[in-house]
């Protein structure tokens, strides 16, 4: 392992032309913005959980570790969960493999810029927190997903099951910015997260809420004193997890800023960390 760097009928198949355009489609944060992974959140929400899933097979979480990443494979496998839940495409897109891997590709450079402080104007710090479990205990749910986020620690296969990011700053762009603390200097204790997921397979047995959990006590460590996350209006799930999680709703996006990202409108929850 490689430690990060400083730190029915189907109609006919798409042409190139088409994965070109989805290659380049505008969905990362462009440079001046200094974020430049996915907005994998422009399509739903930061949790990719849109519509109420079916029941998900039962899985033992005590084999379950959720902890910071710093290493290359690690942060490649996230990187291809975040890749698989927020980006769907038809299964006849001409070169699928090679466009996910591709988008794959990029968002791992991307986060690991961002870990690293290469990309961090206006970001104070910023970590990959990941969920894991055993290959042995997902493969008999989802080879597919053993496959694409698979990495080893300590002599051992293990899967990515659940990845966010949790960032130090003032605002995330393109994002309507929190309001605590109302101090100078806020930025040094409010947080937010973001590309929050979970691998559709194992969705409803809890790894949402562990992650989240983990995200907290990492982001107190921080000296974190207010967390925040943003939601789609129209992604229930996803808000039902971050209230049971203690979120509170702070502000709404205006539907005019939505329009002109061309995305759902926002809602901004809040977390006081300050008595955790």
């Amino acid at each position: 392992m490689a430690l990060v760097s400083s730190i029915s009928s189907s109609p006919p198949p798409p042409s190139p032309f088409l994965f070109n355009h989805l290659l380049h489609s505008p969905f990362s944060y462009t440079p001046r913005l200094c974020f430049t992974s996915f907005n994998l959140s422009r399509q739903s929400s930061s949790s990719p959980i849109s519509a109420m899933p079916p029941p998900s097979p039962k899985i033992d979480t005590s084999f379950l570790t959720l902890a910071e990443s710093f290493y290359d494979d690690e942060l490649f496998a996230a990187s291809s969960l975040r890749v698989r839940s927020f980006r769907e495409f038809p299964p006849e897109t001409f070169g699928l493999q090679d466009l996910m891997k591709s988008l794959t590709e990029r968002e791992f450079e991307a986060l690991k810029e961002r870990i690293s402080g290469m990309t961090r104007a206006g970001l104070r710090r910023v970590s990959c927190i990941n969920a894991s479990l055993p290959e042995s205990h997902v493969s008999k749910i989802s080879s597919e997903l053993c496959s694409a986020c698979k990495f080893s620690a300590n002599g051992e296969d293990r899967v990515v099951v659940g990845t966010l990011d949790l960032n130090q700053c003032l605002c995330l762009p393109d994002e309507i910015p929190g309001m605590k603390p109302e101090v100078i200097g806020s930025y040094v204790t409010r947080a937010y997260l973001s590309n929050v997921c979970v691998a559709k397979e194992l969705q409803r047995n809890g790894l949402g809420y562990a992650l989240l959990e983990k995200a907290k006590m990492v982001a107190y460590d921080w000296g974190i004193t207010d967390l925040y996350v943003h939601v789609a209006v129209n992604n229930e799930p996803a808000r039902k997890l971050y209230i049971k999680s203690g979120f509170v709703h702070e502000s709404d996006e205006p539907a005019w800023q939505a329009r002109f990202l061309d995305r759902p409108r926002r809602l901004l929850l809040w977390k006081d960390l300050s008595s955790v």
